[in-house]
């Protein structure tokens, strides 16, 4: 067997590789926005991810897979990405090929290609964690919050504690009046009295339609205009917000929500009754220094820009980051259509794009 790669951080070199293959993911969905057609876009962006690794001399694991829930088209746990070449560095990955697929079906801003990775860690253990449960309770808030509540001594925040309590103390965390805050949430109908419970504190509520990879990430952003996240959304999207989060200084808040009385009776057989009453945190659902977080836009949301197309000229809109050094690249990349292929799993080989 051979030894293993010489490179003391190795992160530093394969980052632009993940990086491109979230912009590859972004081109290849490109002709989908606004087709009506989620799982060919979803497909597209799967196929476009897939290729790029296979180029890549790492032995990546899908820890974190998407299109479980839905049964679309999806990159699964267990997976296996890049070429596993004998003493190639393990990578866990998390993958989202495209988080807001209905978003890209009907033409809405909203959506982003992302994925976080991270290099094993000694007494880390699995450094992004797999919920048991589809969906999660959560709460995200940014830097500014952190350091209040480290001003304080206290954790004064808390998920279990009503909206109604937690809104006054972000907005003076962030010296902001109550009704200048802006607060995002999925709209959803098992949202109805959380939605009303913000409004009655005068805090405005932006409702989303899909996409709260982006949502949680966005308090965590300077000049985002989103202040404070909130609601159920997919366990799975938790995690690579709580990644992206770790290299931003923000912290997440998550608790798991079965969805019923059959997936409750399952998550405690499988045993983790404890777990359900936990309170997770960006630390705890993405751990160690090792975290790489990116993505690239495909439509645009307060993240990221979406792709946009001049000419035979396609402009990109990324960001990569790392957890290490909290380093923030915004990546702004132009791809003459007339010399740019995609790496495709599909094809196996060079592809222009469509």
């Amino acid at each position: 067997m051979r030894s293993q790669q010489p490179y003391e951080d190795l992160e530093r070199i394969i980052e632009f590789d993940f990086l491109r293959a979230t912009e590859a993911a972004a081109l290849n969905t490109l002709e989908w926005l606004g087709r009506g057609e989620k799982e060919m876009a979803d497909a597209a962006a799967c196929d476009a991810i897939r290729g790029m690794f296979d180029l890549m001399n790492i032995c990546g694991e899908v820890v974190i897979g998407e299109g479980i829930k839905d049964n679309a088209p999806g990159i699964f746990k267990g997976e296996h990405l890049g070429t596993w070449i004998p003493g190639s560095h393990k990578f866990d990955l998390a993958l989202d090929p495209i988080d807001g697929t209905t978003n890209v079906a009907k033409g809405l801003p909203g959506s982003i290609c992302c994925l976080a990775a991270a290099s094993p860690e000694l007494h880390i253990g699995p450094s992004l964690k797999d919920v048991p449960t589809f969906y999660m309770m959560k709460l995200a808030y940014g830097a500014k919050v952190v350091r209040y509540m480290q001003r304080t001594g206290i954790e004064i925040l808390s998920i279990r504690n009503p909206i109604e309590e937690i809104i006054p103390i972000v907005a003076k965390a962030l010296r902001k009046r109550i009704r200048d805050l802006s607060v995002v949430v999925l709209d959803r109908p098992r949202h109805h009295k959380l939605v009303e419970a913000i409004r009655s504190t005068q805090a405005m509520v932006r409702m989303i339609s899909d996409g709260d990879i982006t949502a949680a990430i966005a308090p965590s952003i300077p000049e985002s205009g989103v202040d404070l996240y909130v609601g159920i959304g997919g366990a799975p999207e938790a995690v690579l917000a709580a990644a992206a989060i770790r290299c931003l200084g923000g912290d997440i808040q998550a608790k798991m929500w079965p969805r019923d009385d059959e997936e409750l009776k399952q998550v405690i057989e499988q045993g983790f009754a404890e777990e359900l009453q936990r309170v997770f945190h960006a630390a705890d659902l993405a751990k160690g220094n090792n975290i790489i977080f990116c993505a690239t836009g495909v439509s645009d949301s307060p993240l990221l820009r979406g792709v946009r197309v001049r000419g035979h000229t396609a402009v990109t809109h990324s960001i990569l980051m790392r957890a290490r050094s909290r380093t923030v690249r915004m990546i702004e990349a132009y791809h003459d259509l007339a010399h740019k292929t995609i790496r495709l799993r599909s094809t196996k080989r060079e592809t222009p794009i469509a």
